[in-house]
């Protein structure tokens, strides 16, 4: 599924209408370069969790932790220089938790994590503050909820082009 967002609200709209559909143990990883909108995403995600406090890129911190309707874990590897790394994060901890994990960077650590997470791309679009996000969901926990992901972003879905 392909998403266009048209300006950093859009963004963070897509961010409050996931927080409606992710419960405890979900893994979110968001990919694409500097700039993409990654944490503006995130901002958006945290405050459809309900949380207070402002949220941050976690780059220098690694992990930030946030309380709403459901812990927030929000990591960023992108400092990361062996995928070893990782599990020195903890991972397989934050995912036992009953929270929802957000990894920045996500795509660099894949193979590490487990199979089952929603992946989103990220990239850069022809104006200014436009984003176009591809969403890929792997493993049977986030491709049960493909449809009801379609219906909530509904109105930033692009249109399939026709054959």
């Amino acid at each position: 599924m392909r998403l266009r967002s048209a300006t950093p609200e859009d963004t963070a709209a897509l961010g409050r209408a996931l927080a409606e559909l992710v419960v405890g143990g979900d893994l979110v990883l968001l990919c694409g370069d500097l700039g993409a909108g990654k944490t503006v995403f995130a901002k958006g995600l945290g405050a459809g969790l309900g949380v207070a406090e402002p949220i941050t890129s976690p780059t220098f911190t690694l992990v930030r932790e946030y309380e709403g309707r459901l812990r927030l874990y929000h990591l960023d590897v992108y400092r990361l220089e062996h995928l070893e790394e990782a599990a020195e994060l903890g991972l397989s901890e934050l995912l036992d938790d009953g929270s929802v994990t957000l990894i920045e960077w996500g795509d660099v650590i894949s193979p590490a994590l487990p199979q089952d997470y929603l992946e989103l791309h990220l990239h850069l679009g022809e104006a200014d503050d436009e984003r176009l996000i591809d969403v890929v969901a792997v493993g049977a926990r986030w491709s049960a909820r493909q449809r009801v992901l379609a219906e909530v972003w509904a109105p930033w879905r692009e249109e399939e082009p026709s054959c």
